[in-house]
């Protein structure tokens, strides 16, 4: 009937462990089929550190005021339209606010351990709110109405969700040197100026954008991290050569658009774009061997000897410096007839 009593209360209680103060033993998670709405019934709860409430059609978080050392709270489908309006648990470190109704986002200064935060599919239009939050390393805005990146300087953001929103620009990201994990995929980007000078990137999702020329990667070439890159679905595809271009400019790659990258892969990028000398070599040789090979494989009339005009050949054999060049010029002066 959608009303919470004690039994349903300590079916919910799992995972015995020591309290916050650690002075003595309870029971560390709560799930509910049904939302607390007492104070009464809250403060029951009060030694929860880990409370979902995820698809119960809640509007209302204030039950949690009353639970000071929770550090996980996951409120993703409901019908919220405001978050956080609730006393700041001490230490509260990972919130799912995604799959709701938040129009807007507020000022967390007082999260600061807060160091996970998804607000996927609301209807956020500015990043903002966030200055304190000096702890946040996971960030996730994805399928909101975001227009540029801005709000998040000097954060130590290491996962940085901000795909399908109307982002136009790579901006906003050049104080965070943490940065690790970027995903800016379904998104209007067509640049990547923005992503330079970011030593410790090493994956970059941007399918679906609008990227139309190799000479943007001249952005990222210089990233010494970067493993992963997904350019699937953008303009530049349609390249000539796109698959070793790519390869060739950015070599340290291990995967790229959902692909594993060869060894094999990047020798041939090499070879076609900056070949060592050794291959110039063996190309060339293989050119002249096909082009000997279409020749016609006879002696020209002119080059055979008769009685008139004989064509001798004398071959001088010895050892460095034993005078073989002088004696050729000799016989050459002597018998100019017959040696050249």
């Amino acid at each position: 009937d959608g009303v919470l009593n004690e039994d349903i209360l300590a079916e919910g209680l799992h995972k015995l462990g020591h309290s916050a103060p650690g002075v003595e033993y309870v029971y560390l998670h709560l799930s509910l089929s049904v939302s607390i709405s007492k104070e009464q019934q809250c403060k029951k709860c009060s030694s929860a550190q880990r409370f979902p409430l995820f698809k119960q059609q809640i509007v209302d978080l204030s039950c949690v005021s009353h639970m000071p050392y929770l550090l996980e709270l996951n409120a993703s489908y409901n019908e919220l339209t405001t978050y956080f309006a609730f006393k700041p648990p001490k230490n509260l470190k990972e919130v799912d606010f995604s799959h709701n109704q938040i129009p807007k986002m507020q000022d967390l200064s007082a999260y600061q351990s807060l160091t996970k935060l998804l607000l996927d599919f609301n209807n956020i239009e500015e990043i903002r709110g966030l200055e304190k939050c000096h702890s946040l390393t996971h960030l996730s805005l994805s399928h909101n109405r975001l227009l540029a990146v801005r709000g998040l300087e000097n954060l130590p953001i290491r996962i940085l969700n901000l795909s399908s929103n109307q982002i136009e620009k790579i901006n906003g990201l050049d104080s965070l040197k943490t940065l690790q994990n970027l995903d800016l995929s379904r998104n209007k980007i067509t640049s990547l100026e923005g992503l330079e000078d970011h030593n410790i990137l090493e994956v970059i999702n941007l399918e679906n954008n609008q990227i139309a020329e190799l000479h943007e990667l001249e952005h990222i070439k210089d990233l010494p991290l970067l493993r992963v890159l997904n350019l699937l679905k953008n303009p530049l595809k349609e390249q000539t050569d796109y698959w070793l271009s790519v390869i060739f400019m950015l070599l340290q790659l291990t995967e790229l658009d959902l692909q594993k990258i060869s060894v094999e892969e990047k020798v041939a990028a090499v070879n076609k774009y900056h070949p060592p000398p050794e291959v110039v070599a063996a190309e060339d040789h293989l050119t002249h061997v096909v082009y000997s090979m279409l020749q016609p494989l006879r002696v020209f009339d002119s080059t055979l000897p008769t009685l008139d005009s004989p064509y001798p050949m004398l071959v001088l054999v010895g050892p460095v410096a034993c005078g073989k060049r002088e004696l050729a010029f000799k016989i050459c002066r002597q018998f100019n007839n017959f040696f050249r």
